[in-house]
């Protein structure tokens, strides 16, 4: 079943932690030139882990649970204020996944604004610091144009992250 508009259904958005996948890493990475749909990520490659991690200029960010849950605030009062129907979401301790629908709209415009609101909540509610952001660069968006799609996506976010994380902070 294809989606036949110029819409997506949705958005598979993900976005990281600072430094917590960085190119070298043995689950493999994307680059500009590696960047296209079926194609291979970077093979691990322990020098270039190792080197990249010498050129980090913070601390790798692990959120703990009064982040996790001021970011999944955050990202639902973005949907809610802009009118955007949130299908799933999942914030892990080093990333965040959304599946959101968002009309016509760019998804870098969702991505954007989940990161910027998700920082500004952590630091209103005291337990984000840092002048700096939490966040890795950019974010991965996937264009979900089916149904099988969505429906997958959605089950990823929802049931593929491995167990619920315990409130244990």
């Amino acid at each position: 079943m294809w989606n036949d508009t110029d819409i997506p259904l949705a958005f598979l958005i993900t976005f990281r932690c600072y430094g917590t996948w960085l190119h070298g890493d043995g689950r493999g990475s994307i680059n500009r030139f590696r960047n296209q749909y079926q194609t291979h990520r970077l093979p691990q490659n322990e020098k270039w882990l190792e080197t990249n991690q010498q050129r980090l200029k913070n601390e790798i960010v692990s959120l703990n649970a009064e982040q996790r849950n001021a970011v999944e605030k955050a990202i639902r009062e973005t949907c809610g204020v802009r009118k955007w129907h949130l299908q799933a979401i999942n914030v892990r301790t080093n990333h965040v996944h959304t599946v959101v629908s968002i009309g016509a709209k760019k998804p870098e415009i969702a991505l954007n604004a989940f990161k910027a609101n998700a920082t500004r909540e952590m630091r209103q509610s005291g337990c984000w610091q840092n002048e700096k952001s939490p966040w890795a660069d950019k974010g991965s968006k996937r264009y979900l144009w089916n149904e099988k799609s969505f429906a997958a996506a959605i089950d990823y976010v929802i049931n593929g992250q491995g167990d619920d994380l315990p409130d244990f902070d």
